[in-house]
């Protein structure tokens, strides 16, 4: 048993130093050699040709190729063209006693503009948040209005 474990080490060994050896001699030789290069390292990926069954909108299971490819366009055809809505800031405005009526505070808007990360992507309107968190202290008056305003008439004026 020792004896065959020891020869199946030398062969493993031996077959690794030789896929080395020949690795490395591909890669010296590949500006003579693309084709044969390429078609090594293109044997040596691993390619999925096929997606498993999948569900449409009605729960069914879809296994037809052409069934799967109308399924996957309308999954992302949903995916990128669905609206995004509003943002949720997580912050609660007060509410002043049982009126009904906000006080949108400058300062809580101020702060939330700062709080923004000036990294991301843009918005919806094409406002850098960048920009608002740098312009934070100039826009925060004419904002919180905007915020008083929709939350009174329950629209963005």
């Amino acid at each position: 048993m020792e004896n065959y474990k020891g020869i199946a080490r030398a062969c493993r060994d031996a077959v690794r130093k030789a896929k080395a050896r020949f690795e490395m001699k591909l890669a010296r030789d590949v500006k003579n050699y693309k084709k044969v290069f390429f078609r090594y390292v293109n044997n040596k990926q691993k390619q999925k040709d096929n997606i498993g069954p999948l569900l449409n909108r009605r729960g069914e299971l879809v296994t037809n190729n052409a069934e799967k490819a109308e399924v996957l366009n309308t999954f992302f055809i949903f995916v990128f063209t669905s609206t995004v809505g509003p943002q949720v800031l997580g912050t609660k405005i007060q509410v002043v006693a049982n009126t009904g009526q906000s006080s949108v505070k400058e300062e809580l808007v101020c702060e939330l503009l700062k709080k923004l990360d000036p990294y991301t992507s843009m918005v919806h309107n094409d406002i850098h948040l960048r920009v608002l968190t740098e312009l934070a202290d100039i826009v925060v008056r004419p904002l919180s209005i905007i915020f008083e305003k929709s939350w009174r008439l329950g629209n963005v004026p």
